[in-house]
């Protein structure tokens, strides 16, 4: 692994660790970060799959040792990066990385936290309970990602051109 993706994910990491506390929603039973999601969409087209889901499985680690997480970051987060660097991959579209965050976090990781609620946390939920918060805050981080991907491939375009 190059250097240089080690101090990216590194600072992803500590970026998402930071935020987690400072920008949350509580919707229902569960907590929202949409700020996991941006990250989760920056690392998928920056990093890869594998890599962001490294980095997603490091955040929630860190997230819940230091008690500002839940064990539902867990399945969202990093089917979200995985799912949002792998469609990055065969696509090479930013977009797709967009779709794969809102797909892998809002359904996919909603479904699968399903179980952790239920028979970890001890709540009473729904199976589809999960799946308007995530999918809401996996939209709006999604949002953020694209928009920060899309400010960092213009910058680098500008620079090229001087």
């Amino acid at each position: 692994m190059k250097t240089k993706n080690i101090s990216l994910m590194a600072m992803l990491i500590a970026l998402g660790t930071i935020t987690a506390h400072i920008v949350s929603i509580p919707v229902g039973v569960a907590r929202v970060f949409p700020m996991q999601h941006a990250i989760n969409v920056v690392a998928g087209v920056l990093l890869g799959p594998v890599n962001a889901g490294i980095v997603a499985l490091l955040i929630a680690v860190l997230r819940n040792l230091l008690g500002v997480g839940s064990l539902l970051a867990f399945p969202g987060g990093i089917i979200g990066a995985v799912l949002a660097g792998y469609l990055y991959r065969v696509k090479r579209r930013e977009s797709y990385a967009f779709i794969g965050e809102i797909i892998g976090t809002g359904i996919f990781g909603a479904l699968l936290s399903y179980p952790i609620a239920k028979y970890v946390l001890g709540q009473e939920v729904l199976v589809y309970a999960f799946i308007i918060p995530f999918g809401l805050s996996s939209l709006a981080g999604a949002i953020i990602g694209y928009l920060v991907l899309r400010m960092l491939t213009g910058a680098g375009r500008r620079e090229n051109t001087k």
